[in-house]
């Protein structure tokens, strides 16, 4: 990994800079995978469930699941890329700092949860209401928990942030011995998850996989991803003989009836075709930053937290209406129908979360308040409060019960104890 991670890659588009250094502005390529990113996210979460109601149960499968296209996620499973560019935004907004971690973290974690509260206030209440106004349950107890679900990238980020600065001393010194170490733990892991059948295990990837790919972005905030066709070749090739070789499916998303799944938990294999696409993305760098797409970005990078939040209720909102009130099943995926049905699918969808965005964008700016400087502990308990408020959403999701509650009060709280008083 010497020879991929010491000298910087042709044609930079700003100048070069260590972990430390105050970039002048933000960078633009960055910016594009995050939004990049974040359409293909929404792209595949609309595009790839099979969707039909008996009249008692919805039932929701998989596109994918078809034969052959599983290659599909292997550049539409982008994760990899959202959490290098998440490291490289972090290594710059914390290089441009004072670089002090509590006050850092502490307007991270703000803008992290702040945009929770108000879908906690549109979906504690909604279930309960929609039950007393005649919607069945079950499909009502998917909506509500996948919207939970969803949150796990929030639950997980929100560790390689509070790590950050603690990682990039280790980057500092270390260089790239630690994303080395990152991969050797991942392939620790799954060694002993496919020896001992203990899938439990297999969970301690989510910080194998997820912090080496988020360590990579570092080397790319001070320009030293150097020959990027390596990462591309040994990622994917690596990825190619884990599958053709190993016991990883092919798919880089789980698939229903699949009995191993790259990504819950992560596995070695993601984290190969993570490499792959982090070089590939390098690679195109210099033609991505040709393309006219100053506008795009002033308009969506401040709304990625929102269109995220928010693109899974209206893919709710639309099935409720389409698949369980008027009986219209999803067709066979690449059936005539099913590619003549998709653009009136996509259409209603981007109908429904317009003005969810318009609406609920405001809230990824905290409000200004009179933010003081609170010390590590009170940082950390912060961190920890909105962490298993995020956690406990994940699990448990939106579903009537007690756990949405406390889930936003811990939010509450952290969010709290980010707002200490001003010494007078």
């Amino acid at each position: 990994m010497t020879v991929l991670l010491d000298r910087p890659i042709a044609a930079p588009a700003e100048p070069r800079r260590t972990a430390g250094a105050r970039p002048a502005g933000r960078d633009p390529f960055i910016d594009l995978l995050r939004v990049v990113g974040m359409a293909l996210i929404v792209f595949q979460h609309w595009t790839i469930p099979v969707l039909s109601y008996d009249g008692d149960r919805l039932t929701t499968g998989n596109a994918l699941s078809t034969p052959g296209v599983w290659v599909v996620t292997w550049v539409s499973q982008v994760m990899p890329l959202v959490f290098f560019a998440g490291g490289a935004a972090n290594a710059i907004s914390f290089g441009r700092s004072d670089r002090a971690a509590p006050p850092w973290l502490a307007v991270r974690l703000r803008r992290l949860a702040w945009p929770l509260l108000p879908l906690a206030a549109v979906w504690i209440p909604l279930p309960h209401i929609l039950l007393t106004l005649g919607v069945p349950e079950q499909p009502l107890d998917v909506g509500a928990k996948l919207t939970g679900q969803l949150l796990w990238f929030l639950a997980v980020y929100l560790i390689a942030v509070t790590a950050t600065p603690y990682a990039l001393r280790l980057h500092e010194r270390y260089g790239w011995r630690v994303p080395a170490v990152l991969a050797a733990g991942a392939v620790l892991v799954d060694v002993a998850r496919f020896a001992t059948g203990f899938e439990a295990v297999g969970y301690l990837n989510v910080l194998f996989v997820w912090l080496a790919v988020h360590q990579l972005g570092f080397f790319y905030a001070e320009g030293r991803l150097r020959r990027p066709w390596l990462l591309v070749v040994g990622g994917f090739g690596a990825a190619a003989l884990l599958v053709t070789q190993g016991p990883y499916p092919g798919s880089m998303i789980g698939l229903p009836g699949a009995e191993v799944s790259n990504m819950a938990p992560p596995t070695l294999a993601m984290l190969a075709v993570g490499l792959g696409q982090i070089g590939l993305a390098t690679l195109l760098r210099p033609a991505l930053l040709r393309l006219p797409t100053a506008r795009l970005l002033a308009w969506a990078s401040p709304r990625i937290m929102t269109v995220y939040l928010w693109h899974m209720p209206a893919l709710f909102a639309v099935t409720g209406v389409t698949v369980v009130l008027l009986g219209v099943d999803t067709p066979r995926p690449g059936s005539v129908l099913w590619f003549a049905g998709w653009p009136v699918w996509f259409g209603l969808l981007c109908l429904v979360l317009w003005p969810l965005v318009k609406g609920f964008a405001r809230f990824e700016t905290p409000p200004a308040l009179p933010y003081g400087t609170g010390g590590l502990r009170v940082t950390l308990v912060a961190t920890g409060l909105i962490g298993a408020g995020v956690l406990t959403l994940t699990v448990g999701g939106f579903a009537p019960g007690g756990g949405p509650f406390l889930a936003v009060l811990a939010l509450l709280g952290g969010l709290l104890m980010t707002v200490p008083r001003t010494r007078g």
